[in-house]
């Protein structure tokens, strides 16, 4: 220990080093450079614990994107069609004969007989018009007639005498010619008077309306006192009849089912009020060509309506009948796409990869259509596919499952949570909803 008050270089001459110095030195830059390693070994080893995490996360998110681009769609089978098959068609009820009458005569209206509802025999008075104007004329004519029956007399009597005088050559054959010339031209005069009185007689009797067959008062537009006049179809009509004891419909039948309607086949009507009460038809007349417009064959049905259950102007279907059985497939209509190349179908493959497949159409059943080719019974068909689907794309694959029964415990079980064909069509984005195939007897609309 050295002394405060002594000077160090006194103890140690100049040049000479402290003894223990370098051994100082050389302990403190062992321990440095051991602290530098360890803090480079952990930095190193920070290193490549955050690369590792960093690959595994990558990795991670890497197949979960892989894993979230691969589309979800639900998918069904196509269901069997009915072999019987029938095509509805809508029509409306008109009475075997139906009539507008309307006024053929000028004049006031007297009292009307029949009101709404009535039913009527043929010739029952169903009006009085008053033809004060027609009445004058028809006396006129008359009074005309008058005046030329007595020149006809006239002259029938000047002509027998001037045939007499010329038999003894008391007048010129030119007078005599001239006699009966005059009465050719009385006899016409009468004729055309006669034909005046009948033509004026007629349209008095105009005045009387009367119904031209058995029916029924559809509708009545006259009133006491109302000025009618006589026109051609933009005339009011005073009255409207209609038989309905055998009513008749006509449908335009499609040219694909014309070669299935004969004249004497039966058909169903419905009434869409009354779907529980069937109705009977028959084919009663058939046209004979195709309507170029439409491409449609006009048929005519009758109806028998002895009960009266039917009313004139009903809107109703009529089911006819179709021969022959078609083989088709019935697919819900959210499975097709309309290209410009027709209707397709996204099937799926055994390993659920997506194939689009052209198909033909038959007949439009509303909550299903019918397939007549492009598809097999076992084909697993895509429900809404999207329009960015590729031919080749994997998918996954969950079969839609059909609604329950009302009532029944999965029905129950249905409306208390969604059902798994739901969430996955949620999450899918597609929409998509389960189907049953149109019932049977539900004929297709054309």
């Amino acid at each position: 220990m050295t002394h405060p008050d002594r000077d160090p270089s006194a103890a140690h001459p100049p040049g000479d080093a402290a003894p223990d110095t370098p051994v100082r030195d050389s302990g403190a830059l062992r321990r440095a450079t051991r602290l530098g390693l360890g803090a480079l070994a952990l930095l190193l080893a920070g290193a490549g614990v955050r690369a590792y995490v960093n690959e595994v996360h990558a990795s991670q998110i890497e197949a979960g994107t892989r894993e979230r681009a691969v589309r979800s769609v639900l998918f069904t089978l196509p269901q069997a069609g009915q072999a019987q098959r029938s095509v509805a068609l809508p029509a409306t009820l008109k009475g075997r004969n139906e009539a507008a009458i309307h006024a053929r005569t000028n004049g006031y209206v007297r009292a009307w007989k029949k009101d709404i509802g009535d039913r009527v025999r043929q010739g029952d008075v169903l009006a009085l018009i008053d033809t004060p104007e027609v009445d004058q004329d028809l006396a006129q004519a008359r009074a005309v007639l008058s005046q030329v029956q007595a020149r006809l007399v006239l002259a029938q009597s000047s002509l027998t005498r001037w045939e007499g005088l010329r038999q003894r050559d008391a007048v010129s054959a030119q007078e005599l010619d001239e006699r009966r010339a005059a009465q050719q031209q009385a006899q016409a005069d009468l004729a055309a008077a006669q034909a005046n009185v009948r033509r004026l007689q007629q349209l008095h009797d105009f005045g009387i309306l009367t119904a031209p067959f058995d029916g029924v008062v559809v509708r009545r537009n006259v009133e006491v006192g109302a000025l009618v006049v006589a026109g051609g179809a933009a005339t009011r009509e005073l009255f409207y009849l209609a038989q309905s004891d055998v009513l008749r419909l006509t449908v335009a039948v499609p040219q694909a089912h014309a070669a299935d309607i004969q004249v004497g086949k039966e058909v169903g009507i419905k009434l869409l009020e009354r779907p529980q009460r069937p109705f009977k038809g028959r084919v009663t007349r058939v046209s004979g060509g195709l309507d170029v417009a439409t491409r449609s064959l006009q048929v005519e049905v009758a109806v028998p309506n002895e009960d009266g259950q039917l009313l004139p102007g009903t809107y109703v279907e009529v089911s006819l009948p179709l021969s022959g059985s078609a083989k088709a497939l019935l697919v819900p209509p959210n499975t097709l796409q309309f290209r410009q190349d027709g209707p397709r179908v996204a099937v799926l493959d055994a390993d659920d990869t997506v194939s689009l497949r052209p198909v033909k159409l038959g007949r439009d059943l509303g909550r299903a259509v019918e397939v007549t080719s492009g598809l097999g019974p076992k084909d697993r068909v895509v429900l809404n596919p999207p329009d960015t689907i590729d031919a080749g794309e994997r998918v996954r694959a969950k079969l839609a499952q059909a609604p329950s029964a009302p009532g029944s415990p999965a029905s129950a079980a249905s409306s208390a949570a969604p059902s798994a064909a739901s969430s996955a069509a949620s999450s899918a984005g597609g929409g998509a909803s389960a189907w049953t195939p149109a019932p049977a007897q539900a004929p297709a609309r054309s």
